[in-house]
């Protein structure tokens, strides 16, 4: 019997979604429509133009809602952390 093994496995964690490029719609809260940030090579497999980082985006959405990510940071075991990992940019072309 043939066995369909989805989702997470030995050597393929995650979700089987693709780990080196993603869509995010954003609309309202301070965000610019109409736009289109970022490209992918013709196969949609790689990010080509304007990459942005997860922490970025992060940084972004925690900035729309009025929060300053930087200021998130708390001090545990001898590291800073942060929701956005210590990193982080908010994406400035993107706010209206």
């Amino acid at each position: 019997m043939n066995e369909v093994r989805r989702g997470n496995f030995s050597g393929r964690e995650g979700r089987d979604h693709h780990p080196f490029s993603f869509t995010v719609l954003m609309a309202g809260g301070g965000i610019k429509g109409g736009q289109a940030v970022g490209q992918t090579d013709e196969l949609g497999y790689h990010g080509v133009e304007d990459r942005i980082h997860i922490h970025d985006l992060q940084a972004t959405i925690l900035h729309c809602l009025g929060l300053d990510h930087e200021r998130l940071t708390y001090h545990h075991k001898g590291r800073d952390f942060r929701l956005t990992d210590v990193a982080g940019t908010v994406i400035e072309k993107v706010l209206a």
